[in-house]
């Protein structure tokens, strides 16, 4: 029996006070969910509030996303475990989705930290794409040392959070915030496919990077 994935989304619907809907952002979802399901990988869905999560991004004319809607995996999502109910040790994998909600609401989530650190001094891997690395800043293993620290690690950047126009908008910079916790902070221009693999931390820049994320959580599996 292979072990399964989890995959946490963002509860969290406004950015900040701009009344702005936001969520997961869908493709970051769909495109690493496509990967690992085909290669025949349960994955189960968790949230800081459970329930229904909030979506952005919600574009069924891409063929991954119509795809991932249409299946029995959206019954999930939309049933997502809360924190409490997850046992860590079950999971070979923890993926973080982006989506500017989680900048709200997953730094701070102490339930979800201790999961992600659980998998990984299991052996296991903690994946994160986009805005999805906000849930790794507050990460801590038994060693007392942040999880970032130390490592090549990559986000939605500085320049990219500038350019959309949130850069005063979100609680802080996922960039600024992960080099203060040690981080190796690597990147590419804007909207660029960046992924980073170290010492199974895998971390992907941006929607553009959300199925090479995928990619690489496989390969590291495969070892």
């Amino acid at each position: 029996m292979k072990k399964k994935i989890l995959f946490v989304v963002t509860s969290h619907d406004k950015k900040g006070s701009t009344g702005e809907d936001t969520g997961y952002y869908l493709g970051e979802v769909s495109h690493p969910w496509e990967v690992l399901h085909k290669a025949g990988y349960e994955i189960d869905f968790v949230s800081p509030k459970g329930g229904t999560p909030p979506v952005d991004g919600f574009d069924l004319k891409d063929p991954v996303n119509k795809e991932f809607w249409e299946s029995k995996d959206k019954s999930k999502i939309e049933n997502s475990l809360q924190p409490s109910q997850v046992d860590p040790n079950n999971y070979s994998t923890i993926f973080y989705a982006g989506g500017h909600g989680a900048m709200w609401d997953f730094a701070d989530n102490t339930e979800l930290a201790g999961i992600a650190s659980k998998i990984y001094e299991n052996g296991g891997i903690v994946a994160a794409v986009c805005h999805g690395p906000a849930g790794l800043v507050n990460v801590k293993l038994n060693n007392g040392k942040y999880l970032v620290d130390g490592k090549k690690i990559n986000a939605f950047t500085n320049e990219e959070e500038t350019e959309v126009k949130l850069a005063d908008v979100v609680p802080f910079l996922l960039e600024d915030k992960l080099k203060e916790r040690g981080a190796q902070f690597e990147k590419s221009g804007l909207w660029q496919n960046h992924v980073v693999t170290d010492q199974r931390v895998i971390t992907g820049q941006n929607p553009q990077s959300a199925k090479s994320v995928g990619e690489a959580i496989l390969k590291e599996l495969h070892k």
